[in-house]
């Protein structure tokens, strides 16, 4: 897995998650990677050190930390709250509206609702992309 430094036209910074180099590349010239604050498809890739993991002889390298930095934790929490609070509130019919975009029946947007976990693994199992989010409220989307 790669992590890549990217920043949108606003200058928002946020990280992605990609297979490889060249998959970095293909995504953000098909505009398929957008900044998760604001929505904008213009992104570009930004220096990045590469992470060297080091084994002592006395600890055993296991990988990322088991909690994770207070700041990081708070970066994500509002990359996602910028994400849920641009995208339009279609509630109970989150579901049935994720599919009429997928299948091209609905314009094509973000959106953000409530769905039921079995409706949740249909979804994917549709190959449609949804990121559940429980227990977000409105109101803390809104501030």
């Amino acid at each position: 897995m790669l992590v890549v430094n990217l920043v949108c036209r606003r200058g928002h910074a946020f990280e992605g998650w990609f297979r490889s180099s060249d998959e970095v590349t293909s995504q953000i010239s098909q505009e398929l990677v957008s900044c998760p604050l604001c929505g904008d498809p213009q992104v570009s890739r930004m220096p990045s050190a590469p992470h060297v993991a080091r084994k002592s002889a006395t600890t055993q390298d296991t990988g990322p930390a088991a909690s994770p930095d207070a700041q990081r934790a708070r970066e994500l929490w509002l990359a996602l709250r910028g994400l849920a609070a641009g995208a339009e509130n279609v509630g109970e019919r989150f579901a049935d509206e994720a599919r009429r975009i997928h299948y091209e029946e609905a314009p094509r947007r973000r959106i953000r609702g409530k769905a039921s976990l079995d409706q949740a693994h249909e979804l994917l199992d549709e190959g449609i992309a949804v990121l559940p989010l429980p227990g977000v409220a409105d109101e803390d989307l809104d501030s």
